[in-house]
C-alpha cells in the first residue's frame, strides 16, 4: 500500500493538504493516532500518523514545526490530520509539512479515525495475503472464504466456526494473551482454555492439553499478541492447518495491537491534563479517547511490581474490557498506568478483581498486580482529578486486597495503610517510644495493656478482665502511660492519637 491509495477511498473523503507526487507513492507500513506534542518515540517508520490536532494552539507558532519534526525523525510515511477540532488544517502545520518533507492529508469531521485505521490495515492486509507462504497450508478455498469473511467484518466466533467445518480442525478459542475471550468455535459447549500457558511455535501439546498457538506478533509484554486454542489434541496434519488459520488472523492481531498502542499514546495527554488540574484542552483530549461526553468516569490506578508501566497499562485495558464500557488505559510515567472507564466504580472494582487472576498467572513469582479504583466523577478537572488521587490511595492502602477500591476505605486502619511505611513508622516512634522503652525493661507491657484498653472503650473493668488483673492494676498503668506519653486517655483526641499510633506499628515488630 501506498499513501496515495488512501485518496482512492472516496467513502472516506481524504483529501490533500499538501503533497508531491512522489511522497504520495510511499510505502506504508502500518497507521497509529496520536495527539502527543513530540510522538517520535511511540511511532515506526512508514506507518501513517493520525492527529486530532488536540495539541494544536494558534497562539504557540512554533508547536506545528516541533510536531512536524518529530514525525521526520521517525521517518513516518504521512501525517493525516483530523479537521473535527480546529475547522480545516492549520496553515501553520501544512508549512511545517511541506519544510520537512510530509505528505499532509486532510480528514474531515464526518470521517472516524477507527474507519480510517480499519481501511488501512484491510489494505495491507490483502498485500500481505497475496505475498504470504505460510497461509499455503490452508487451500486456496478455503483461504478465500475466510479472508472474504474476514473483509465482511464477520466476527472471530464466525470465522472459526467455519474454519473449523471447512477444514475438519478440534474446535478451537481465540483470546488474548491475557485470556480474554475473542471468539470460539463452539461458545456454548466449550470449556475456558488454559490461557496462563505460554504459546508454543510448534503447537505441541504438553501437561494440561493442547497448547496454544501464537496469532501475531509477540512483544515485550506478557499480554501482547493473540493465542489460538484448540479445545483437543491436534494431530500433526491439524497442527499445521491450525498455524495457516493463525497466519490468516494474524493481520487482525497487528491492528489491534497497533489501535490499543494508539489509544494508550492519546490517553497519556488526557491523563497529564487530569493530573495538572485541567485546562482548555481536556474535553478535546477525552474525546480524542473515544470516551462519551457528559458521562461519569472512574479511575483507575495499576502496578506491576517488577513490570514495566507499559505491562501495567497492557493488564489494566484487559481488564477494563471486562466492563462493557468505553475506557482507555495509558502509563502514567511514575511506573505504572492510569486509566479511565465511562462505568460505575463497583462495575469497575468487579471487572478488575475477576480479571486478575488469570492476568496474575501471566506474571512472574515476583512480580504482582496490584490496582486502584477511585469513586466515579464528572468530566471536569477538578473532580477527575480528585477521584484519581483516591484511586492512587486505593492503590496503596491495599483496602480490599490487590485491587482496592476507595468507596471500600472506611476504617482508620485502612485509611493509614495508604500513607508510607516510613511516615507510619516516625509516627508510632514519636508517640509510642517511650512505652516501647518501657517495656523493654520490664515483665509488664504498657502498649499491650493501652490497646487493650482502647479495644475494650476505655472500660476499666473489661480491660481489667482481659488481661486478668484487678481494676486497680489498670488505673496504675493507664496513670502510667499517659506519664510517659504526656497524653490523656480522658481526653478523646489523645484517644485517637494513640489508637492511630498502635495502628502504625511497623509490621516487623507486631
Amino acid at each position: 500500500m501506498i499513501v496515495g491509495d488512501l485518496l482512492e477511498l472516496d467513502d472516506l473523503h481524504i483529501g490533500v493538504a499538501w503533497a508531491t507526487p512522489e511522497l504520495l507513492g510511499r510505502q506504508v507500513t502500518g497507521v497509529t493516532s496520536t495527539d502527543l506534542q513530540d510522538p517520535a518515540r511511540y511511532l515506526q517508520r512508514g506507518e501513517l500518523v493520525l492527529t486530532g490536532l488536540v495539541w494544536w494552539r494558534p497562539e504557540d507558532a512554533s508547536a506545528a514545526v516541533r510536531f512536524a519534526t518529530s514525525l521526520r525523525s521517525a521517518r513516518v510515511a504521512a501525517l493525516l490530520a483530523g479537521e473535527g477540532t480546529h475547522g480545516a488544517v492549520p496553515a501553520e502545520l501544512v508549512t511545517a509539512c511541506r519544510t520537512h518533507g510530509i505528505p499532509l492529508l486532510s480528514v474531515p469531521a464526518g470521517t472516524s479515525f477507527r474507519a480510517v485505521t480499519d481501511r488501512v490495515y484491510l489494505r495491507l492486509w490483502g498485500d500481505l495475503q497475496a505475498r504470504t507462504q505460510g497461509a499455503a497450508a490452508v487451500p486456496e478455498t478455503v483461504r478465500r472464504d475466510l479472508v472474504g469473511l474476514l473483509h465482511a467484518g464477520a466476527d472471530a466466533t464466525e470465522v472459526l466456526a467455519r474454519a473449523v467445518t471447512r477444514l475438519g480442525l478440534p474446535d478451537c478459542s481465540l483470546t488474548t494473551a491475557g485470556g480474554r475471550p475473542l471468539g470460539s468455535s463452539a461458545p456454548d459447549t466449550a470449556r475456558p482454555p488454559d490461557t496462563a500457558r505460554p504459546p508454543t511455535a510448534s503447537g505441541a501439546a504438553g501437561k494440561g492439553g493442547p497448547a496454544a498457538i501464537p496469532v501475531g506478533p509477540r512483544g515485550d509484554s506478557p499480554f501482547d499478541g493473540w493465542q489460538l486454542h484448540p479445545h483437543a489434541e491436534p494431530d500433526a496434519a491439524e497442527v499445521t492447518l491450525l498455524h495457516g488459520l493463525a497466519e490468516l488472523l494474524a493481520p487482525l492481531a497487528v491492528r489491534a495491537r497497533a489501535t490499543a498502542a494508539a489509544q494508550r499514546q492519546t490517553a497519556v495527554r488526557a491523563v497529564e491534563l487530569i493530573e495538572q488540574g485541567g485546562g482548555p484542552g481536556l474535553p478535546d483530549a477525552l474525546a480524542a479517547c473515544g470516551l462519551p461526553e457528559g458521562r461519569p468516569l472512574t479511575p483507575v490506578t495499576a502496578r506491576i511490581s517488577g513490570g514495566s508501566a507499559t505491562w501495567a497499562a497492557a493488564a489494566l485495558a484487559e481488564a477494563l474490557h471486562g466492563t462493557g464500557a468505553p475506557f482507555v488505559a495509558a502509563p502514567d510515567g511514575r511506573g505504572g498506568a492510569t486509566g479511565l472507564a465511562a462505568a460505575p466504580a463497583a462495575a469497575v472494582t468487579a471487572a478488575l478483581r475477576a480479571a486478575r487472576p488469570q492476568l496474575q498467572a501471566r506474571l512472574g513469582a515476583r512480580q504482582e498486580l496490584c490496582a486502584g479504583v477511585g469513586p466515579a466523577a464528572p468530566t471536569e478537572a477538578s473532580a477527575l482529578r480528585a477521584a484519581l488521587v483516591q484511586a492512587g490511595y486505593a492503590l496503596e492502602s491495599r483496602v480490599g486486597g490487590p485491587v482496592g477500591c476507595s468507596g471500600e476505605l472506611d476504617s482508620l486502619g485502612a485509611l493509614l495503610r495508604g500513607i508510607p511505611a516510613e511516615v507510619t513508622a516516625a509516627f508510632h516512634g514519636r508517640l509510642l517510644a517511650p512505652l516501647a522503652a518501657h517495656d523493654r525493661g520490664n515483665s509488664v507491657s504498657l502498649l499491650g495493656t493501652l490497646a487493650a484498653f482502647l479495644d475494650h472503650d476505655c472500660s476499666w473493668s473489661r480491660t481489667a478482665g482481659a488481661l486478668h488483673v484487678h481494676v486497680n492494676t489498670v488505673h496504675y498503668r493507664v496513670r502510667r502511660i499517659e506519664e510517659l506519653t504526656g497524653r490523656s486517655l480522658a481526653r478523646l483526641s489523645d484517644r485517637l492519637d494513640l489508637r492511630a499510633a498502635l495502628l502504625c506499628t511497623p509490621a516487623g515488630t507486631r
